[in-house]
């Protein structure tokens, strides 16, 4: 694991990173999800994909990275972009799954790689936005603490700075984004996923110019099972691009 220091607008963020396969020729930036770290997707796809220099990151305010600030998914790619500045590395493909997805997306490498991405807003269930009604006026009346009830699961933990990037990221709607990207995508998706949805998944690729879709038994965390498939998949393509 190493660090990396980096300026961002008046703040300082260390991001911590790992390399491996440092000597070969083509590079293969790894963002984990939402909640998540390196080491996850590190653990998952390390041992394949030989060729390429491996970099596995933690976002801003995840694993071993600091946050300063409250965000948004521009000011992750943003920051992303300074470190891959500084640190020498180029966007030959890059993989994301879930949030990590829209920030790679905004990267636009030469192949993008979205496992369950998120960035398509999904109707909320009626209990959801009851829910969301309630915690609003007992915040109006004065009861806030309560908060850690009402608040979803991957929120309860975060401090100040990365709720409130939560409450961002969670709200983006990258449709627009998706329709204007250009380039090759490879989009890979949970049948079972109730965080992402299959149907986003599918609304991804028929928004997308150049993409690929495969889904594969699984939720969220489906790629878990399916790396060699995956990879497989990735390599083809390579092959006969």
């Amino acid at each position: 694991m190493a660090l990396k220091s980096i300026q961002w607008h008046q703040h300082t963020l260390n991001l911590s990173y790992e390399i491996i396969n440092p000597t070969a020729k083509y590079d293969m930036v790894v963002l984990h999800g939402w909640g998540s770290n390196k080491e996850l997707m590190r653990d998952a796809f390390s041992k394949e994909m030989d060729t390429f220099r491996h970099i596995y990151i933690d976002l801003p305010g995840f694993g071993n990275s600091n946050a300063a600030t409250t965000m948004n998914s521009h000011d992750y790619a943003e920051i992303i972009s300074i470190f891959f500045e500084e640190v020498g590395i180029k966007k030959d493909m890059i993989v994301g799954h879930s949030f990590g997805g829209k920030v790679a997306t905004l990267l636009e490498p030469d192949l993008l790689i979205l496992l369950s991405s998120a960035g398509i807003k999904e109707p909320k269930p009626l209990k959801v936005w009851a829910k969301i009604y309630l915690f609003k006026m007992m915040r109006f009346l004065g009861f806030s603490a309560l908060r850690a009830k009402f608040v979803a699961n991957d929120a309860k933990t975060l401090d100040l700075h990365m709720y409130e990037t939560f409450k961002k990221v969670i709200n983006e709607d990258f449709e627009a984004i998706f329709r204007h990207y250009t380039k090759k995508c490879l989009i890979f998706w949970g049948q079972s996923d109730t965080a992402t949805k299959l149907s986003s998944g599918q609304k991804i690729d028929q928004l997308m110019e150049n993409s690929q879709f495969k889904s594969f038994k699984g939720d969220h965390y489906f790629f878990l099972h399916y790396v060699k498939d995956i990879t497989k998949a990735v390599e083809n393509f390579y092959i006969s691009h």
